[in-house]
């Protein structure tokens, strides 16, 4: 175990939502690419050595969190890729109050204003991701998810490797 490697933070989704986003990945997504399930990200590189006091951060914080609802308002274009866009106000706010609690250890990317999305495509010629955002914003209608916990993950430059599973406990 490399103590250096960053950690990410996920949003953890109810199952249902979560097998339609990966089913969504799963058909989308260049296969020699999708090397992770889908995800919705919180953080994108927390700092590994201090993975103690971060677990113990997200179990308090997870203690007393209802299970949330987030909208799911559309899709947007990546450029090389899509995604859904999301929303949620619990989200924000759970989102703040960890940033705020580990403003001194964010790198720039997660300084930044957070637009929460599940990417189904990505590094693709943008002429097959614009055409896949025009197939299915086609037949868009806003539904919702439910969002129940959260998934800490290591990264080593390859697939992502679960270090912990949180849920929220009301």
């Amino acid at each position: 175990m490399d103590p250096a490697a960053p950690l990410i933070l996920t949003l953890r989704l109810d199952e249902r939502s979560f097998a339609f986003f990966d089913g969504q990945r799963r058909r989308y997504f260049p296969p020699e690419r999708n090397l992770i399930p889908a995800h919705l990200t919180l953080f994108h590189h927390l700092p590994g050595e201090h993975l103690a006091p971060l677990e113990e951060h997200i179990a308090a914080r997870c203690s007393g969190q209802h299970p949330f609802a987030l909208d799911v308002t559309g899709l947007r274009s990546l450029g090389r890729g899509v995604a859904y866009t999301l929303a949620s106000a619990d989200l924000a706010a759970l989102r703040h109050d960890l940033a705020h609690h580990w403003a001194e250890w964010l790198k720039p990317q997660d300084r930044q204003k957070h637009q929460p999305h599940v990417t189904i495509q990505n590094k693709v010629d943008p002429i097959q991701a614009r055409a896949l955002l025009e197939e299915l914003s086609d037949g868009f209608t806003p539904f919702q998810v439910t969002g129940i916990g959260l998934d800490l993950w290591w990264y080593r430059g390859g697939p992502w490797e679960k270090v912990r599973t949180i849920v929220f406990e009301p």
